[in-house]
């Protein structure tokens, strides 16, 4: 997957983190769902195919990584 254009991206954080040290921020750029560390933005950046994100977040409902803590 090509790297998108993230400039104009609108990052969100999680209601739930409360600005918490260790949060996310993800931001939905055309079929990219981009993710970037809260306290170094400019750190990097993971980019993931939205079905492949809609993959992991499901995993994540069913418990399906529960194992890997």
């Amino acid at each position: 997957m090509q790297q998108p254009d993230l400039s104009g991206a609108r990052w969100r954080k999680s209601s739930l983190s409360a600005d918490g040290p260790s949060c996310v921020e993800v931001a939905f750029v055309n079929d990219a769902i981009a993710v970037r560390d809260t306290k170094d933005r400019d750190g990097g950046t993971l980019v993931f195919h939205r079905d492949h994100w809609a993959a992991f977040v499901g995993d994540i409902k069913r418990g399906g990584l529960d194992d890997l803590a």
